[in-house]
């Protein structure tokens, strides 16, 4: 009786803590996330797509401090993660590697609505081990997407080649939440589609969204003489190519964007 009571008296062994993954990203989409959501010391490895101001949807200083990879097999093994966070598309020989090296790949597909990319927010922080911090980051993002409630403004999203965005989009539900209409159903384009000059012409948006003009002054689109002959008429507005590609936080930033547009409109 007395070993028993001298054993129940020893202190309990507090259990090792559990190590936060090491992380490697190879999509610049779940790059901008884990900025908010996962220890700096975590992320060992980045998009290199990150590192070009063209492409980058995280402050490009910040992008610098970090490792970036093409995504190859040998750069990603290298850097020994026990975890690799991808969009849908990866390459079959990393794929191979990865699983030859007994190294979890988790592939996220492209959002299509903010509540898909709060969803993927929560998972990224959660196998980061700070749920808490996706908690949070989703509940931010929540609140910048809340609807308008003023009338909607016919819109459209033209990008370099006419490239449209359409219904199903996150882009389109953006528009919608920011208080435009997508005039890309009066067109009859599908979810992504090529609007031609002459249609966009012929039948005008009140305010025509410009993607790349933000970060060249002017694309070849919007510098065509028709073209600027409409502004004449209509509202042309520069909008950044980084609010195009990503969710997540950059769904904020593009809500931001979108707003002020829509303000400038009027009723």
């Amino acid at each position: 009786m007395r070993r028993l009571i001298a054993l129940a008296a020893l202190p309990l062994l507090s259990a090792a803590p559990v190590r936060a993954p090491r992380i490697v990203s190879i999509n610049p989409c779940i790059d901008a996330v884990l900025m908010h959501v996962a220890d700096p010391s975590q992320i060992v490895g980045i998009s290199h797509y990150s590192q070009d101001p063209r492409a980058t949807s995280i402050p490009l200083a910040q992008a610098m401090q970090f490792t970036a990879t093409s995504g190859t097999a040998e750069e990603v093994v290298a850097l020994a993660p026990d975890v690799v966070m991808s969009g849908p598309h990866v390459a079959p020989a990393t794929i191979a590697a990865l699983k030859r090296m007994r190294i979890r790949l988790v592939q996220y597909p492209v959002p299509d609505s903010v509540t898909e990319s709060e969803e993927q927010v929560r998972d990224i922080a959660r196998i980061a081990g700070h749920a808490p911090r996706g908690q949070a980051l989703a509940r931010r993002i929540a609140s910048a997407a809340r609807p308008m409630t003023e009338t909607q403004v016919p819109a459209l999203i033209w990008q370099s080649g006419g490239l449209v965005p359409g219904a199903g989009t996150l882009p389109d539900e953006l528009l919608s939440r920011a208080g435009f209409r997508n005039m890309s159903a009066v067109y009859g384009l599908k979810k992504w589609d090529v609007l031609p000059l002459e249609y966009l012409i012929a039948r005008p948006p009140r305010v025509l969204l410009s993607v790349g003009a933000a970060e060249v002054g002017e694309d070849r689109l919007t510098a065509h003489p028709a073209v600027r002959r409409l502004a004449q008429r209509i509202a042309i507005a520069p909008y950044p190519s980084r609010l195009m590609n990503c969710g997540g936080p950059t769904i904020v930033a593009a809500m931001a964007r979108l707003r002020r547009i829509r303000k400038g409109m009027g009723a």
